[in-house]
């Protein structure tokens, strides 16, 4: 695999999780303006329910911005380079966390 088709697929492969994380806000959101129900155990659930579904919206927020983070260091060619010490990262590393911005030392110590 080129170095170019490789940056293709790694450009492509962010930008379908980056819409994929996009479609589960927009229902993450539609679920939050929901009206909640008049009975007071089921409005005490329906809370409950909205504080997993936006701690999970703020999950995705934060992946959403590691993935434009990484499509910047992509664009600025220094995609798959540690942040910290210059290093290239592992690509399994970068296999299984696209948007890795440190090598594995860097990122447990």
């Amino acid at each position: 695999m080129t170095a170019s088709s490789s940056s293709k697929e790694i450009r492509q492969n962010l930008l379908a999780k980056k819409e994929e994380l996009n479609q589960r806000l927009d229902r993450i959101n539609a679920n939050v303006r929901r009206p909640l129900d008049s009975d007071s155990k089921e409005r005490a659930k329906e809370l409950e329910d909205r504080e997993v579904v936006d701690a999970l919206g703020n999950e995705a927020r934060e992946e959403l911005q590691k993935i434009s983070a990484a499509l910047e260091r992509l664009e600025s060619g220094h995609f798959g380079v540690c942040i910290s010490c210059g290093t290239a990262i592992d690509q399994n590393r970068l296999a299984a966390h696209p948007y890795a911005e440190q090598c594995i030392d860097c990122a447990l110590g």
